[in-house]
Formats: C-alpha cells, sequence, structure tokens
C-alpha cells in the first residue's frame, strides 16, 4: 500500500516525531494535514513541509475546535496521533496528583477527543496510529506516571482495534528518542543521558526522530495488522 493522493493528518506534525511523520508522510506521497496547539509552530513547520502540506492550530482538548477541524477535511485516509507535552518524571514520593493528571490530558484524552471527531472522515482502509513508549514495558524510578499513560494508549490501541475494525489502528511505541520531549533538560543533561542510554542499548545510540518516523509510516502502508504496538527503542527490552 502507498500513501499516493492519501490525506494523512498528523496531531503534534509540528515539531520531534511528529514533524518526522509529516516529512516521511510527504516522502511516500502523501498529502499531509498538521495540527498543533500553537499557530506559529503550525506555520514555521510549514516552512519545512513545502506545498504537499497545511495545518492548522487545534485545541485537541476542545471538542468543538477538534470536530470543526476535521469537518473541514472531507476526508481522511490515516490519523497520527503523537502530541503531547515535554517528558517529566515524578516520584511517587514527590506526587502532585493535579500535575499527574495533566500528565493524560494531551496524550491520552486529547487522542481520544480526535479520534472521535475524526471517525466521520476516516475513508475505507484507512488507519489509526497512536503513540506510547517502551516505559509501559520497563518503567524506571520515577517513571510511574510516564509508564501509566504508555500502558493506557497501548490498551486503547488494542481496544480501537476491535471497536472500529475494519480501520486498523496500532501504535509505536519510542524508547529514548532525540527530540523536544526532553526540552525541559539542560543541553548538558540532555546529551550525558543519551550518551548514557545509548552506550547501554544494543545498537549503541539512541533514536533519532526519522528512525521512529518509519514505524508510523509502516504502520500507514501496511495492510494487515491491526491492534499492534511496535517497540522501536535500540533494544531497550532486551538489556
Amino acid at each position: 500500500m502507498e500513501l499516493q493522493q492519501q490525506r494523512v493528518v498528523v496531531i503534534g506534525g509540528t515539531s520531534g516525531i511528529g514533524l518526522a511523520v509529516s516529512r516521511a508522510a510527504i516522502g511516500a506521497g502523501a498529502e499531509v494535514v498538521i495540527a498543533s496547539g500553537r499557530q506559529a509552530s503550525v506555520d514555521a513547520a510549514l516552512t519545512q513541509l513545502g506545498t504537499n502540506a497545511s495545518g492548522q492550530a487545534v485545541d485537541v482538548l476542545d471538542p468543538s475546535d477538534v470536530a470543526a477541524f476535521f469537518d473541514s477535511l472531507a476526508g481522511v485516509d490515516h490519523l497520527v496521533y503523537t502530541a503531547g507535552d515535554a517528558l517529566s518524571l515524578m516520584a511517587i514520593n514527590d506526587l502532585a496528583l493535579r500535575l499527574a493528571r495533566s500528565f493524560f490530558e494531551v496524550r491520552y484524552f486529547g487522542a481520544l477527543n480526535c479520534i472521535h471527531a475524526a471517525l466521520p472522515q476516516l475513508r475505507a482502509g484507512g488507519s489509526v496510529t497512536l503513540t506510547s513508549g517502551s516505559a509501559a514495558e520497563r518503567p524506571g524510578p520515577g517513571w510511574a506516571l510516564a509508564a501509566s499513560v504508555c500502558g493506557a494508549m497501548n490498551s486503547l490501541t488494542k481496544a480501537l482495534a476491535v471497536e472500529l475494525a475494519p480501520i486498523r489502528v496500532n501504535a509505536v511505541a519510542p524508547g529514548v528518542v532525540r527530540s523536544p520531549l526532553w526540552s525541559q533538560l539542560s543541553e548538558s543533561d540532555r546529551d550525558a543521558m543519551y550518551n548514557q542510554v545509548g552506550q547501554s542499548l544494543p545498537v549503541g545510540r539512541v533514536g533519532g526522530v526519522d528512525d521512529i518516523a518509519q514505524a508510523y509510516l509502516y504502520c500507514m502502508t501496511q495492510g494487515y495488522g491491526t491492534g499492534t504496538v511496535i517497540e522501536v527503542d535500540g533494544g531497550a527490552l532486551l538489556v
């Protein structure tokens, strides 16, 4: 299955993995529509993506805003959801319940909202690809909340694959990736983390966003797998 003459919507497609997925989909012949919370981010991404891309600012937690966005498209072949705030670890001893709840807002409830609004526009043979993470299977100290969100996304993927059939629903679960999700760390702390994690992996490095984008492209272009969570973590679950 190719992406020529197909419309791919990437929620969170203005930076990091989402932007890389948008580039990869355009390279495979798709028309890409990106959405993010800030119009300035959308405009900046569109300058990089070229004429086969369009987009607008959308509040993924506002049902009316999301519904209006998808209604304006009049047909979608593939929905990709990569939206998420910068990662922030929280030890259970330091629990702040309001912040803990916010972990689920964009990543989980935003995804639910977008899928609900996109359903009337999804064409036959279409797909939904969500974003999880390897923390669901192998969390470290301080990862309880992040791992819980990833676990929720894995379960959502499988449940929706049954409920929305024959629309295919899959998820990609990246490991540690060089991306803006780690922007809350200083540059030196980020580099130290990337080096430490990379040295522990069988592949000898942490991933880049373009590495991860290929898994999303596979989820869109293969026509048989559904309810699958694809781990792309450099072998982190093996060591």
